[in-house]
């Protein structure tokens, strides 16, 4: 064997650049593909959770990162548009990380000067799982979004489309993890 042709391809390769980690999202309560427990249910419409938000964390921002915002989201639902669990914005850049329960729509758990968006059961905060009985796996895409600015301007009453249309608009970087769930 005559390696000794490869040394300077070793060579150039060690002299590469490293390139920075990339954007990623963590959890200790929910993980890609995989059934998220009965505590990220929702209480009521026929649902008997605990309506607890997943505790998320992520690291290695997009440089230019001005504030974060979080949205859970489900696109197997029976409305023609989906259904929005949950949109937070304007969390600070210095904050990387919510604890279970952030979202609560019954106490003040969200970052300092972050905005809970109303879900589509009408809460401004986290709305759990709860598809029909019988309708099969739904998909629960929870994805954090650095932003190029510091605040969105959203009206009070802000719908989840525009919401979700101001953070697209300001994205400079995302990453998601998309749990599982069903009711039978």
């Amino acid at each position: 064997m005559h390696t000794h042709k490869f040394l300077p391809v070793l060579a150039l390769i060690a002299t590469l650049p490293t390139f920075a980690d990339s954007f990623t999202l963590s959890s200790n309560d929910i993980a890609q593909g995989k059934f998220m427990d009965k505590a990220q249910e929702f209480n009521g419409f026929g649902c008997s959770g605990g309506d607890l938000s997943p505790h998320l964390k992520w690291s290695n921002a997009p440089k230019g990162t001005k504030s974060f915002a979080i949205t859970a989201y489900d696109p197997d639902a029976p409305t023609g548009s989906g259904w929005w669990h949950w949109q937070i914005v304007n969390i600070p850049a210095t904050v990387s990380e919510l604890s279970t329960g952030a979202g609560s729509t019954k106490k003040n758990s969200a970052p300092n000067g972050s905005i809970q968006v109303q879900n589509d059961y009408g809460s401004a905060g986290f709305g759990g799982a709860c598809p029909p009985v019988g309708h099969g796996v739904h998909h629960y895409r929870f994805t954090v979004h650095a932003l190029s600015v510091e605040k969105l301007d959203l009206p009070a009453n802000a719908s989840g489309a525009l919401a979700g249309y101001m953070i697209n608009a300001n994205a400079i970087g995302s990453s998601t993890i998309e749990s599982l769930y069903k009711r039978d």
